[in-house]
């Protein structure tokens, strides 16, 4: 059985913290805890999963510290085992945008980690800050459960200025700057004015025109109340193995396609037949050693 190596693993007492803001996290509404919760993943990574299932919120749980805590793995296995308990649906990397106390937005990643197995959809919607109960069937709209309003919202530019019109790849992109105005406060219709209104006669790169505005016209912050009535924060996934930010749906197991061995097909181009390639080159040649004509003119 795999749970056979689960007390094998050093007190988590003593383990490092991460800095402040920083580390491991425990995903919500997860099951009460059980013997046989990481018995149907294999020994090593079960062993890992329940060291890291004892730690508190706030670990430092990078692959250079867990190496040292657990001796019995290096930082190669250790990586392997996190990829492994992120497509097993226990964890997923993070990045969350908070406020400072001064009031200044930051970033800080975090590595959410669940007892409780997760499918995508369950943490699809854990990042749209819809997070289903513990005890009920996760839902299955993925894509209800992740196009938020900054992303409709940009999709919706075009319609309103075809100059403005972006692809589902570039909504994907300025989401989160986008949400950040909402954050703030920024209304629908002050969102699309504050980037269509005085558009110049000619737009040739809408990704970039609209990047530079939602940035140079971004909303100040509001001054947050001491009520403790601030936003849920804004979450985007990345990639367990290279870190790379995404779309919920582009990193099914909390991985990105390139490091499942997928390369994009829009991004290189079918390779030319070696027959006309060879054939170019002897062209290239023949012209480079060829005398230069005379003019008899």
């Amino acid at each position: 059985m795999a749970t056979e190596d689960f007390n094998a693993a050093p007190s988590p007492a003593a383990h490092p913290m991460a800095s402040t803001g920083y580390g491991k996290r425990s995903a919500p509404s997860q099951l009460p805890r059980k013997a046989h919760d990481f018995a149907h993943l294999p020994r090593r990574e079960a062993s890992v999963a329940a060291y890291l299932d004892r730690l508190p919120d706030g670990a430092d749980i990078s692959v250079k510290t867990l190496a040292k805590v657990l001796p019995d793995y290096g930082q190669c296995a250790l990586r392997t085992a996190l990829r492994r308990l992120s497509e097993a649906g226990h964890l997923r990397r993070v990045a969350e945008h908070h406020w400072g106390e001064d009031g200044s937005p930051r970033w800080v990643t975090r590595t959410y980690f669940s007892r409780t197995a997760r499918d995508d959809a369950w943490w699809m919607a854990f990042r749209a800050g819809n997070v289903p109960d513990a005890q009920q069937p996760p839902r299955t709209e993925p894509e209800r459960a992740t196009r938020s309003q900054a992303y409709d919202q940009l999709a919706a530019l075009g319609r309103a200025e075809p100059r403005l019109t972006l692809s589902a790849d570039d909504c994907a992109s300025l989401e989160a700057l986008a949400a950040e105005w909402f954050a703030r406060g920024a209304t629908p219709a002050q969102f699309l004015h504050a980037l269509a209104d005085g558009l110049p006669s000619n737009v040739r790169h809408a990704y970039g025109f609209t990047r530079a505005r939602l940035i140079a016209k971004m909303p100040p912050p509001p001054p947050w109340e001491p009520d403790g009535t601030r936003p849920a924060p804004l979450r985007v996934l990345e990639c367990t193995v290279c870190r790379a930010p995404g779309r919920p749906e582009a990193l099914p197991g909390g991985i990105c396609a390139p490091c499942r061995g997928e390369t994009p097909p829009d991004r290189h181009p079918p390779a030319l037949p070696p027959a006309y390639v060879h054939a170019r080159a002897d062209e290239a040649r023949a012209a480079a050693i060829r005398p230069p004509e005379r003019n008899h003119a």
